[in-house]
């Protein structure tokens, strides 16, 4: 291993626990769940002794933060990703569906971004990182972070729900025009409001429509939930679904089309939509 960043800790007024004192003190380490992980790793120490989740810092420390070797470190998954938007500071990339956001497999869209993206000239660059998560079977737009700076406040904006998110998708049944869903998912507050724009008659699941979503809260698997508790569940889901309404071999019809949000550091209003994948077209031809 090879010494990456050091920092001393200050005097402190009280105990505080390492996962939650070291967050953003490293600049390559921008997030809780990535100091989580290099703990887990071994890769932290404390006055010398490695760290653990459990370890309350209180105050004169020294906390180092490790790296593997070159050799060691994670290969880079070659993987042509279509970039919106990009400036040093972050960027916007298009997910296809069906590849993992990010996780243990290789084949991540986290693993590709080295090789898509310009390294930022910030005095704080990192690698490349997003910053939210679409589902393994959601194409769409994807916000990522390239300076530790940047990436705390775009978590920060996402926490105020200052990023508005719009996905488009094709449901199943009968629905009212317009509507609100407000029900909790895993126990947690969870808002979405919806918009009906299109409606076709369709044999197999007597109607089709193009819906336009807008989550306000961002919880797992929220609209393909929310969708399927008002028995409209999403066209190609395979886990929220009514019985004999099920396709098969044609993916997720959801579709994260549009970010919109200020800029953290430059200021500019960034507003970028991605058109719908043709398997949309398909069963919405005016489109």
């Amino acid at each position: 291993m090879i010494l990456s960043e050091k920092h001393k800790v200050p005097i402190l007024k009280k105990t505080i626990r390492l996962q939650e004192y070291g967050v953003g003190i490293f600049k390559t380490l921008p997030t809780k769940s990535g100091l989580k992980k290099a703990i887990k790793k071994q890769l932290v120490f404390v006055n010398g002794k490695i760290a653990s989740t459990a370890l309350y810092i209180k105050g004169g420390e020294i906390i180092e933060l490790f790296k593997l070797d070159n050799n060691l470190e994670k290969k880079q998954f070659i993987f042509p990703l279509e970039v919106l938007f990009e400036d040093d500071y972050l960027a916007i990339v298009y997910k296809p569906a069906g590849i993992l956001v990010s996780g243990n497999s290789f084949a991540t869209i986290d693993n590709a971004l080295t090789q898509n993206l310009t390294k930022s000239t910030k005095f704080d660059t990192v690698r490349p990182r997003p910053v939210h998560r679409l589902d393994y079977p959601t194409s769409g737009l994807l916000l990522v972070g390239k300076t530790n700076s940047c990436i705390l406040a775009l978590n920060k904006l996402f926490e105020n729900k200052e990023i508005q998110k719009t996905y488009h998708a094709i449901s199943i049944g009968k629905m009212e025009r317009n509507g609100e869903i407000n029900l909790p998912v895993e126990n947690k507050e969870a808002f979405t409001e919806y918009e009906v724009l299109q409606s076709v008659f369709s044999k197999r699941f007597g109607s089709l429509n193009l819906v336009k979503l807008q989550p306000k809260t961002g919880r797992k698997h929220q609209l393909r939930r929310h969708l399927f508790s008002i028995e409209n569940p999403i066209l190609g889901d395979q886990d929220y679904f009514i019985e004999n309404l099920i396709l098969k071999g044609k993916g997720l019809y959801l579709h994260a089309s549009h970010l919109e949000f200020t800029h953290p550091f430059t200021k500019e209003k960034i507003s970028i939509t991605k058109e719908l994948p043709k398997k949309f077209r398909k069963i919405f031809p005016s489109l």
